[in-house]
This record gives C-alpha cells, structure tokens and sequence, in this order.
C-alpha cells in the first residue's frame, strides 16, 4: 500500500502541473486578459505601464507562470484585484464555511442514502421501492437553484421555522450556546438542498450495487446457512456493495474547493462558491486561478482517498 500511495502521488505531480499550465492559459486568453481587470481610465500610460511591471504582467507569458508556480507552491497566490489583499487570506476566509457545508450534507446524505438504498434494493419493485425511486428521481431532476427557493419560500417565508440566508442573524448578541443554535439554524436549509441532490445520486448507485450483491453465491450461501438477514446485508453484502459508492462520494466531495456555487448564492453563504462568483464577476484572476488549482487538488486527493478506501472495505483488493 506504501509504495502504491507514493507512485499515485508521484503520477499526480505531471497531472497537476498540466492542469495548472492549461489554468494560467485560459485566464490569459480571456478577453482582455488580467490586464483588463486593472484598467484605470485616469491612468496614463505610464501609470499603467508601472503597474503592469509591479505584478509582472509585462513578462513573457512562460516567466509569469514561473513565477506564479514558484510562489503557489510556497502558498503565496498573489494578491487580490479588487481587494488587493493576499489570495491566500481570502481563501482561507470563505473555505472553512464551504467544508461546514459539505461536510455536514455529505454525513446526512450518507446514512439517508445507505438507508434508503438497502430498503428500495431488499424490497425490490414493491410500493416501498416504487416510492423511493420515485422521490430520488424527483432530486436528481429538480434543479438545485428551484428547490432551493422552494424551501426558502416554505420554510423560511410562509411558516418562519428557519432563516433564509446569510451564516447568523445579524445585530444580535447572543450567549454561546444560542449563538451555536442560531448558526445551525443557518445551515440547515443549505444543508437540506445538497444533503436532498447528493441522497437522490447515492441512493441510486447503492440500490443497484446492493441488487447486485444479493445475488452473488456468497450471499445464497450465508442465507442456507441460517445466518440472520440484518447481519448478512449489514456486514456482507453492505459492506461489498458500498464500494462503487465510495468513488461518486468521493468525486463529489472533491469539488469542496469550488463551493457549491448555486446553493450558496441562493441563500447567501459565504463560502468558495459565492466567492468564485464574485471573483469572476469582478475578474479578480489571481482568486479564480487559486480557487481553480485548489479545487484540481482536492479531485486528485480524494480520487487517492477513495482508492485506500477501496482496500479498507474489500480485503481483497491488494495494490502493488
């Protein structure tokens, strides 16, 4: 496992710098380049050729990239276009409510997916199943922005149970404990919309990966064996059918750098997702690349992840 680790992080030094080359391109081919997110008509030209030279927009396209890498590789992603503040300190502001987030969604959606994807798959085309289909695939077509608004409109409008956007209720002071409960209230209506679209894909998957477990020799044989049916899909065919969950949880959690963009504009949270919106909006490059590249790495980490994953759930995968 050792050595399979080091040559997947190894392989994913080249992808990396790729995509970080192909980034830096497409930043410079939009129009007008960075270069137009900094014009100031009451400069001149000397004005702003002096500015181009303190970012070093004035180098060969080859020299900036250096640059760029050499210094995100130390953590340093330049400063901000707008604020003029380091990207680092602006990422690192809107990150920690973007995990609070996804985590929170991904954990609900996990034990309603497995839940409901044992049930639809033991009771395999009864009413149950019919229903719980039914309701996953109204997830998967409903689109996020529309259930997001729905809920904002039942909730939050008509029966005043839940806030509707923001992290906490501006101009109150409250004890730690009702600040926690106000926070929580907060989140749980943006963690209701990802929990409901991830819970619609997941259960799905695992429907289908535990149908086809069930039927596998080993499954018949524990059941002539007397073993109780609880423990047999819970420690056998559970445990063997998760694993082609485990690279969607995977792939969909990685994209925790890029922020659940729709959502958290629907209800105003400030994480990765709002922040991109407005980066691009203001073309504030320096952030949209960082928050591309970072968004690159969390693919590739947790692709690895899911593959020690893998071998955790299945003893019979070995990796060289």
């Amino acid at each position: 496992m050792g050595k399979y680790l080091i040559r997947r992080l190894l392989e994913a030094i080249p992808l990396l710098i790729l995509i970080s080359i192909l980034m830096f391109l497409l930043i410079h081919l939009l129009p007008g380049g960075p270069e137009a997110a900094l014009y100031n008509p009451n400069l001149d030209e000397q004005g702003r050729a002096a500015l181009r030279a303190s970012l070093g927009l004035d180098d060969p396209l080859p020299v900036q990239y250096l640059k760029w890498i050499g210094s995100a590789l130390h953590g340093q992603f330049g400063f901000s276009f707008a604020t003029n503040q380091p990207v680092s300190d602006v990422i690192m502001s809107h990150f920690p409510p973007t995990l609070e987030l996804f985590a929170s969604a991904l954990v609900l959606a996990l034990i309603v997916s497995i839940f409901l994807g044992i049930i639809s798959a033991v009771r395999q085309r009864s009413i149950t199943d019919y229903a719980i289909t039914t309701i996953s695939y109204f997830g998967i077509s409903m689109p996020i922005f529309l259930l997001g608004l729905f809920l904002q409109d039942i909730l939050g409008t008509s029966l005043h149970w839940l806030p509707t956007s923001g992290m906490s209720t501006p101009g109150y002071l409250f004890d730690p404990f009702n600040a926690f409960l106000d926070h929580f209230l907060h989140l749980l209506m943006p963690m209701l919309v990802l929990a409901i679209t991830f819970t619609a894909k997941w259960s799905r998957y695992l429907r289908s990966s535990m149908i086809e477990v069930t039927r596998q020799d080993y499954m018949r044989t524990g059941r002539a064996k007397g073993v109780a049916p609880v423990p047999l899909l819970l420690r056998h065919a559970l445990r063997n059918a998760v694993i082609p969950l485990i690279t969607i949880v995977a792939i969909d959690f990685g994209s925790v750098a890029g922020g659940a963009t729709i959502t958290e504009g629907v209800f105003a949270w400030p994480g990765m997702g709002s922040l991109f919106i407005v980066s691009l909006e203001k073309r504030d490059f320096p952030i949209l690349l960082a928050t591309l590249m970072l968004g690159a790495v969390f693919v590739v980490l947790f692709n690895i992840i899911a593959d020690i994953l893998y071998a955790v759930m299945d003893p019979r995968i070995r990796y060289a």
